[in-house]
């Protein structure tokens, strides 16, 4: 055990122990005379004075010291009562530790990392000792308070479990914790003075995985998009390394790819995931997967114990697990044993005598009449109470009455269902639904096909008949010696029996419905298997069309995906109509998850696991072929069809057993043999082209000797022409050499490399759809594309981060993946509102949230309160780099509907300052004493701008007196702390009320319908005019300059072409709307302030909540 660190000095001390090894900064020490033969008079004398010095009595005989070159103080590290105990310890500082140790320069740093080091150690064995008790450890009380101290997260960041490590930086180690939350990778550390804060969201994660350095043979790297961090000296970084990979893998597919993920609900709401929930979810996710069960099935309790095999004449070492609706048994020796027992197939569970030689014993009882004995169960009497409850709960659902008559095929007894009024023959999987009347099986015949088609159309080949259906006779009756001896896997056909009547309802339901999907099953149909008989007619069509039909319509996640016609046509060649449908469910479903959606993660994973597979099992195949991607284009159809497309029928039936008795394993080790067997000349290919087309030659050339049939062509034969005859190779033989060659792969391996893969293709996607935006926004925009890009990661961030710690509101979206790449990452108001503070140029101080709320009207088109990031950085875009009139329009628009509305949080009070007085006059002095007279210089902007105005754009509408009220005091908040805020302000008060006085002008001569065109013509007229007489008489104080009537203001109105040639007269003006501005700052600054804004927002609203609450 490790010790806290307390300095010895060990000059002139007694010699009480023995050096058995040491290095540079370690020394393990033997307590003197333990271990000695003889009963030496040292040992003796030492063990004495243990007794009398001791308080304990007792002192452990084996201890590591740390010691510091050149010092005489040493510290005791860690203890043990064994060699063995001892070494494991010296192990972990020499993997650990010791190479580190070397970075240091100063032996005090030194001293003090290694004790920092081992106290956390110390720490976290207790926390774990406290948890393995089941009880809430004191130690993560504090690691919580800590946690939130040092981060500021909300609340709803729930904390999962921590650790003690180093991260490095460089070469050098910092020691500190790694946090672990359910949304974000934290580190902490605090050493030589130093602060180093870690922030690392999950979702942000690319690639994570066990490896090593220089220093360190294990560690940990966290890899995202532009850093790569190494994290090390974990006290078990197995179990650390498997906590952070399921929550990697829970939180990005729950937060990137929820098109599947809302198949598992156990862990969708985040503050109920715990470590224990995850190690849970790990064991399940093992148990489903190793033998095939459906998801929704729950594991309950996994117990070690040993079963009776007859075939080997002994007990088998294993471990029993129990769900909801299943026993299940793997051996410990992978392969040798597997059962798996339906709970509605099993007929009483037994406690046997317990005896020496059968310790704990239970038999479980089947309805075939056998029994299987386990023994060596601990706490066997509440096993075996809680499977009886199970069963009794399985049986309640579906009551069964059992009858002693023998099938006659496979002496296996007939059971007859009260509930479902239905008969069951497992021995041939036949399934009867007569629903208790023979009229209504009548009514249903017609509609499906009662046999598996292969039994109607069979194929006339060169072999005759006879011989072919003698040889396949024989093998039948082989299987069937097998299955009386060995047992009948009977799991196959539970779905069947426990939902009668489901699969023809669907077909009822289905039936005549035309959408997007019968269509694409239509186009199809008569592609699937064209060469075969059953296929050629209305038979086999309409049963394939039945079947694709049903399942659309019974998974519409799924609905159709191309190659589920030919598998589902190989099926009703084998099966009944029934049981095809079911099959396709398990495949579809459980054994190939993920395969058939709309982005295909599920294969595109295992094509990456098969690539690393390739790299581990053939390295020269892999240095050859740079790009395995090339490969693994060819080989996604294997994984899609089951080798259904590319290899000839008669042989791809033998891979399809192969798949259905082992899972995807049968796959993935069959592939490898291919490429095994075709290394030579992949090796010596000189591009894809050719590469492809010796595999698919190779394919084509597999053949089944031992067919019924015969062979039928593949979908690649047009590759096989070859003027020379090509070797033909057995699929025996070939399936034989993948399961000797690459058969050690274990469901537990692909498993683990499935998580590891599946944060990299999920991101691979991510990163698609980030490239296809950003093609899409890029021309249309001056930003510059680094820039997008932060831009583009601040937009997603701002969007995870409320799927983090809010409620979904109902107009927030979800990531959609479905949906088109611009539109997949959507914004509401509020989160507009917080990147709008930390990148927009236009802040206002108070009215910055105010311009954010117009802003994001003006933006939101289609008013479903959500905007894309296109619109987004077009705003910016005009903000940044726009010209002044680009600008001021924007500025216009963000004042009048829709942008600003009649219940607009600041439009209700108008803006009532002396400096918008209309009496103010139009001549200026300048501090030279020049004058500026605006009558001429607006005169002729105005006679410009009519005849420069786009005429391809709609015009805007005017703007009333309330908006012009608000425009103005945005420009003016936009002013405040500007270098330039005096001269600004000192302008836009002369814009304003020249901007008032033309207001009036037009409010005068709105009888005639006045227009910025017609204020044109007037100020070009030499008669005298209205506007004319505002000029000249500038002295004159309007009569309705303190207030403004409610019917005045209606008729009070002013143009854009009116502002914005107002605003040119002001240099100040133009110069602060025409500055270039940084935008690289604002990003950088948005990036440190992005998840404080967002904490603090919470914060202030949890406040303010809690004080309501109070009330």
């Amino acid at each position: 055990m490790w010790l806290k660190p307390e300095e010895v000095l060990l000059k002139n001390a007694l010699k009480l122990w023995v050096t058995q090894k040491s290095s540079c900064y370690f020394i393990l020490q033997r307590r003197r005379g333990h271990g000695e033969g003889g009963g030496r008079l040292t040992g003796r004398l030492v063990g004495a004075l243990d007794a009398v010095l001791d308080s304990n009595a007792r002192v452990a005989p084996f201890r590591i010291l740390l010691q510091v070159p050149g010092s005489q103080v040493y510290s005791p590290i860690a203890c043990g009562a064994t060699l063995e105990e001892i070494n494991q310890h010296w192990d972990w500082l020499e993997q650990n530790l010791l190479h580190t140790l070397s970075v240091f320069d100063n032996k005090d740093d030194i001293a003090s990392f290694v004790k920092g080091k081992v106290k956390a150690l110390i720490a976290e064995e207790t926390s774990s000792r406290l948890a393995e008790q089941e009880e809430e450890p004191e130690k993560f009380r504090e690691a919580l308070v800590k946690f939130e101290a040092r981060f500021n997260f909300p609340e709803a960041e729930k904390l999962v479990t921590y650790y003690s490590c180093c991260c490095w930086k460089g070469r050098v180690p910092r020691q500190g914790w790694l946090y672990l939350s359910i949304n974000h990778l934290c580190f902490y550390s605090f050493f030589l003075g130093k602060e180093l804060k870690l922030v690392v969201p999950w979702v942000d994660i690319q690639k994570l995985e066990r490896t090593s350095n220089v220093f360190l043979t294990d560690t940990i790297r966290i890899t995202t998009q532009n850093k790569e961090r190494d994290f090390s000296m974990f006290l078990n970084l197995d179990e650390v390394f498997k906590v952070m990979e399921q929550l990697a893998d829970v939180t990005l597919r729950r937060l990137l790819d929820n098109e599947v993920f809302d198949l598992d609900p156990d862990l969708q709401e985040p503050s109920q995931i715990t470590k224990r929930d995850l190690e849970a979810r790990a064991q399940n996710e093992f148990f489903r997967a190793f033998f095939r069960l459906p998801r929704k099935e729950k594991l309950h309790a996994v117990v070690d114990c040993s079963l009776w095999t007859p075939f080997s004449r002994c007990h088998t070492t294993g471990r029993m697990f129990a769900s909801d609706s299943y026993i299940c048994f793997a051996s410990r020796e992978d392969g040798c044993c597997k059962i798996i027992l339906p709970l509605r197939e099993v007929v009483s569970i037994e406690k046997m005598e317990d005896t020496s030689l059968l310790p704990h014993p239970i038999i479980v009882s089947i309805r075939s009449k056998v029994a299987f004995q386990f023994i060596e169960l601990r706490d066997r009497d509440s096993l075996v109470e809680a499977l009886l409850a199970r069963l009794k709960q399985v049986h309640a659902n579906h009551p069964v009455h059992y009858d002693t008559s023998a099938d006659d095929d496979m002496a296996s007894l007939v059971f007859h269902s009260t509930s479902m009024c239905s008969d069951h023959r497992f021995g041939d999987l036949e399934m009867m639904s007569s629903q208790n009347s023979e009229e209504s099986e009548k009514e249903k015949s017609p509609l499906m096909h009662p046999d598996a088609l292969v039994t109607a159309f069979q194929q006339s080949g060169s072999q005759s008949p006879d011989s072919r259906m003698s040889r396949e006779q024989i093998k039948i009756s082989l299987w069937n010696d097998h299955f009386v001896e060995y047992g009948r896997t009977v799991y196959a056909v539970t779905d069947l029996a426990s939902h009668p009547g489901y699969y023809g309802n669907l077909v009822e339901e289905s039936l005549g419905k035309c959408c997007l999907v019968t269509e694409e099953i239509e186009r199809d149909l008569h592609r699937s298997l064209p060469e075969h008989p059953a296929f050629q007619n209305e038979t086999g069509i309409a049963a394939l069309r039945r079947v694709l039909t049903a399942y659309a319509h019974r998974n519409p996640k799924i609905g159709y995906c191309q190659s589920m016609n030919i598998l589902t046509s190989v099926l009703l060649l084998y099966t009944k109509e029934e049981e095809a449908f079911w099959l396709l469910v398990a495949v579809c479903e459980r054994m190939l998850p993920d395969y058939f959606n709309h982005r295909v993660i599920g294969a595109q994973v295992d094509q990456s696991v098969f690539e690393e597979l390739i790299k581990g099992h053939l390295p020269e195949l892999a240095e050859h072929m740079n790009d395995l991607s090339a490969l693994a284009s060819v080989s996604l159809s294997w994984f899609l069809t089951l080798f259904l497309s590319i290899m000839p029928l008669e042989s791809a039936v033998n891979v399809v057993d192969c798949f259905f008795y082992d899972g995807i394993k049968a796959i993935f080790q069959l592939g490898l043999a291919v490429l095994e067997a075709n290394a030579e000349d992949l090796c010596s290919s000189k591009d894809d082209g050719q590469a492809l087309m010796i595999l698919s030659r190779f394919l084509d050339h597999i053949k089944n000797e031992d067919s019924p049939g015969p062979p039928v062509g593949s979908h690649h034969a047009f590759f096989s022409d070859d003027q020379e005859p090509y070797p033909v190779t057995d699929i025996s033989d070939l399936i034989r050499d993948s399961y000797e060659k690459f058969g050690d792969q274990s469901v537990e391996q692909i498993e683990h490399l499935r998580y590891k893969h599946r944060i990299r293709v999920l991101q691979g996607h991510e990163d698609t759809t980030k490239q296809n935006v950003l093609r899409v926004v890029i021309p249309e925009v001056s930003i510059l594309p680094e820039d997008l890009e932060e831009l583009y990661d601040l937009f997603k961030r701002e969007h995870m981060m409320s799927c983090y710690w809010e409620q979904p509101r109902p107009m927030a979206s979800r990531h959609d993946p479905s949906r088109p790449y611009a539109e997949q990452y959507r914004i509401d108001a509020r989160q507009f509102a917080h990147l709008f503070q930390l990148v927009s140029p236009w802040t206002c101080g108070a009215h910055t949230e105010i311009l954010a709320e117009r802003t994001f009207r003006l933006l939101d088109d289609n008013m479903d309160q959500l905007i894309e990031f296109k619109a987004f950085v077009s705003c910016l875009d005009i903000m940044y780099n726009g010209e002044m009139n680009e600008k001021i329009k924007l500025l216009y628009r963000l004042h009048i509907p829709p942008a600003l509305t009649e219940n607009d949080r600041d439009s209700q009070s108008p803006l009532r300052n002396p400096l918008l007085s209309t009496s103010r006059p139009l001549v200026f002095g300048k501090p030279n004493g020049d004058a500026v007279d605006y009558q001429k210089q607006l005169k002729q902007m105005i006679k410009d701008l009519a005849k420069e105005k786009d005429k391809t754009e709609k015009e805007l509408p005017k703007m009333s007196q309330r908006e012009f009220i608000q425009f103005c005091k945005t420009l003016y908040s936009m002013f405040h702390e500007d270098p330039e805020e005096n001269d600004l302000y000192q302008a836009i008060a002369t814009v304003t009320t020249l901007l008032l006085q033309i207001g009036e002008v037009g409010q005068r001569g709105s009888s005639s319908g006045s227009c910025s065109q017609e204020c044109g013509e007037e100020l070009r007229a030499s008669a005298p005019s209205p506007e004319d007489s505002v000029f000249a008489d500038t002295g004159k104080t309007p009569q309705d300059s303190q207030a403004f009537p409610e019917a005045a203001e209606r008729d009070w109105t002013v143009s854009l072409e009116h502002i914005l040639a107002s605003l040119l007269t002001e240099q100040s003006l133009v110069n602060f709307f025409e500055k270039p501005l940084d935008m690289k700052s604002k990003l950088e600054n948005a990036k440190i302030n992005q998840y404080n804004l967002k904490t603090f927002e919470m914060s202030h609203q949890s406040q303010s909540e809690l004080k309501l609450s109070n009330l």
